[in-house]
């Protein structure tokens, strides 16, 4: 069972439409604008990711919520920002290379990752989020989910190598 969406507020809305339609390829599907319970207003715009679910976003207009708070996942909770992320399903390494190049063309800097088991490319929206399209590149075994249950209830694991991102950088011209 996958999920239905997953919704985030953010500061400007005009920025981040423009992200997730033209360097995702998202595509808008509904927009609904309403009263909020403390007697402003929000727009809720849901996004087609291409998958089994949307991405939303709030357009927040209420005096009443606080003025200086920070839409990054991450780093507006003060953590860095590969820990709270967005990860998009890609189904292949071509798809990937597709994606890469799509936002390398709409002037976004990309990060690749080969963790081994997936690939993965990030860049950043106008939130400061950490956005990602992986796809698996490996089937899991039932050794690996082993693994995986005994990494899950160790307090000491073995630390695995970090693996170095490969960056590529968008023309400025």
């Amino acid at each position: 069972m996958g999920f239905h969406h997953l919704a985030i507020a953010t500061r400007d809305i005009a920025a981040t439409h423009a992200f997730y339609t033209d360097a995702m390829g998202f595509r808008l599907e509904k927009v609904v604008a309403a009263k909020t319970p403390t007697g402003g207003w929000a727009k809720h715009l849901f996004y087609d990711t291409g998958g089994n679910g949307l991405i939303a976003f709030w357009d927040l207009h209420d005096a009443s919520m606080p003025t200086d708070w920070s839409p990054a996942i991450a780093e507006g909770l003060g953590l860095p920002d590969w820990t709270n992320h967005i990860a998009f399903h890609a189904d292949s390494l071509d798809e990937i290379e597709r994606c890469k190049q799509r936002w390398l063309a709409h002037g976004q800097d990309v990060a690749e990752i080969d963790h081994g088991w997936c690939t993965s490319i990030y860049t950043k929206d106008p939130n400061g989020i950490l956005v990602e399209w992986c796809v698996t590149t490996r089937e899991f075994t039932d050794a690996d989910r082993e693994e995986a249950l005994q990494r899950l209830r160790d307090p000491n694991p073995v630390l695995e190598s970090s693996p170095r991102p490969t960056v590529f950088r968008a023309s400025k011209e």
